[in-house]
């Protein structure tokens, strides 16, 4: 039967997936603008598309609670899977169920025990911990780049592996960090059942399984962290200097002794928008939470169980394998801010600030992580453009060092030229100008360009805008001479540095915008349009976090 005009309009609306049902899980790091922008891109087309939602998207942070908030999403979104589709109740099911709920973590379910066998040696330790091949390296060298009067602190850290390691220039360190002895020290002495700090512990989790004689409810180890002390444990493996989450804040609540406080905690636990204000404006580390909430005394065995892991931090190598043999330089920015807008207490970045305090014949851990896409060419003739602006500048010292080393003072007529583009605030800051100097008199490097945005009486200009005053000859080098293109440095400067790039071929190149375009996606197909980008630094996101105080203020006014 033909269908009435509505019934056909109602059935023309349908989308080409109006039989799909779905839901998101998106993945991201709170580092970067557009958090989890894909996945939650993906569930906007899937919903456009005709699908039906069967759960609320759900977003998870790497940088704070991804682990508990998938679980969290995937028990839900397997019930209501299971309703959905109208699924029978049986053994497998409930086994299902039972793998993906587990038993909820809770002061009954997590303990402290005494190891079943003689503890990891740390090394050990913390290899298991990440899961990759720690290499031990011994501190040789710690310095200032800059002079007394600049600003911020960048340094160079001289590492000497005690074992061979293999990379190349590009390449990163994953580093291994500590909190500082002060945070946890004051962590510490709020826990309600530890009594020695020192004496090596496993946490344990109550899992369930299932038998034949029905559920059965045993202790077993937690499958992350070893048997270390509960010192070492928040000093090296847990993260205690990010914000905590919801979930956390949800578990100090109960146990709260003042009853305003427990209101408070659970209003930022069931409250988004509270939570992000305060969040935001506060940035606060575990111990200040605890500090804002004094009557809450929480259980180190479920505070470690809810914690995040202490992420390694990644740097750009520094050094040329064959310039530096049996050596690791790593040029590392400290950070240091403070919240609230900018009255706040003073924060640390946790792994620039442990470098920072290495003395010489320190041990630290790291690990090697390639960067192939990063990587140089490997014939010494293809001309080279480097754009690198405060610490973006860190592989390309090594790049510098190891072309120095590959070709010898009689052939360097035939090397290709290297063009360095470089930015700071001011000159105090400009990094490695000595040996930036000295590369330029050794015809290593040809030309070095210097961009100063906050330096007195110099017009303030960026290294996308000092680029742009050469274009010309930029345009020359990429479509004429195959040169490579490198961009080390944050996600929002590397961007514009995309933009001013793609300007300079449409304009030397008498292009439209299409053309330039397909110009940016033939140099990236041929490997000759090289990033190395990471997120929004601290100090970034603290002037964002600024400009939107005044929209908080009255939101965060109401928390004690």
């Amino acid at each position: 039967m033909k269908g009435s005009g509505t019934e056909t309009a109602s059935i023309d609306s349908f989308g080409p997936l109006s039989n799909v049902r779905f839901a998101v899980f998106a993945l991201g790091s709170s580092a970067y603008p557009n958090f989890c922008n894909f996945g939650k891109y993906v569930d906007k087309l899937l919903g456009d598309l005709g699908g039906e939602r069967i759960h609320d998207l759900a977003t998870g942070d790497e940088m704070c609670g991804q682990d508990q908030a998938f679980r969290k999403w995937a028990s839900g979104v397997f019930n209501v899977a299971c309703e959905t589709f109208c699924l029978d109740d049986d053994e497998t099911l409930q086994e299902a169920k039972r793998a993906l709920g587990t038993v909820a973590l809770s002061e009954e379910t997590v303990r402290f025990s005494d190891p079943e066998s003689c503890p990891p040696t740390l090394p050990v330790a913390l290899q298991s911990a990440v899961n990759r091949q720690l290499v031990s390296c011994i501190v040789r060298a710690n310095k200032d780049l800059g002079d007394e009067s600049a600003e911020r602190s960048t340094i160079f850290i001289d590492l000497e592996p005690k074992e061979s390691i293999k990379y190349d220039p590009g390449d990163h360190v994953g580093m291994l960090a500590c909190n500082r002895q002060e945070l946890v020290e004051g962590l510490l002495g709020r826990l309600k059942d530890v009594d020695d700090y020192d004496e090596p512990l496993q946490l344990q989790l109550m899992k369930e399984t299932h038998t034949s004689s029905g559920p059965v409810k045993s202790w077993e180890p937690h499958e992350r962290l070893p048997a270390v002390s509960v010192r070492d444990l928040f000093t090296r493996f847990l993260d205690i200097t990010t914000p905590p989450t919801t979930i956390l804040l949800q578990y100090l609540a109960t146990t709260c002794e003042n009853d305003e406080q427990r209101r408070q905690l659970n209003l930022l636990a069931n409250d988004p928008a509270a939570y992000e204000d305060w969040r935001l404006y506060n940035f606060p580390t575990l111990l200040e939470v605890l500090e804002q909430f004094p009557s809450a005394r929480p259980s180190g065995s479920l505070l470690a169980a809810l914690l995040s892991p202490l992420q390694p931090r990644f740097y750009s190598i520094s050094s040329s394998p064959l310039a530096h043999p049996k050596r690791l330089h790593l040029t590392v920015a400290v950070v240091s801010y403070k919240t609230q807008d900018g009255v706040g207490p003073l924060h640390y970045g946790v792994c620039s600030n442990y470098l920072m305090d290495r003395k010489p014949g320190d041990e630290v851990y790291l690990f090697i992580r390639s960067a192939p896409n990063f990587h140089l060419p490997q014939d010494p003739a293809v001309p080279l453009i480097l754009i690198g602006p405060g610490t973006g500048i860190a592989p390309f010292r090594g790049f510098w060092h190891h072309r120095r080393a590959m070709i010898s003072p009689r052939n360097r007529a035939n090397a290709g030229p290297v063009w360095l583009f470089f930015g700071c605030r001011t000159r105090t800051m400009d990094l490695y100008r000595e040996e930036k100097e000295q590369a330029k008199k050794d015809g290593v490097l040809s030309k070095v360009f210097l961009a100063l945005s906050r330096e007195k009486g110099v017009p303030k200009m960026y290294v996308q805008e000092l680029a742009e005053t050469v274009g010309s000859d930029i345009h020359d080098l990429l479509l004429n001479k195959g040169a490579h293109f490198y961009v080390c440095g944050d996600c929002k400067m590397a961007e514009d540095v995309h933009q001013k790039l793609k300007g300079i071929i449409k304009k030397y190149g008498e292009m439209t915008d299409e053309q330039a375009q397909n110009i940016m996606y033939m140099l990236k197909e041929e490997n000759r349009y090289h990033e190395d980008i990471f997120g929004i630094t601290l100090r970034t996101a603290e002037v964002h976090s600024a400009s939107r105080e005044s929209a908080r203020r009255n939101r965060v006014a109401e928390l004690p």
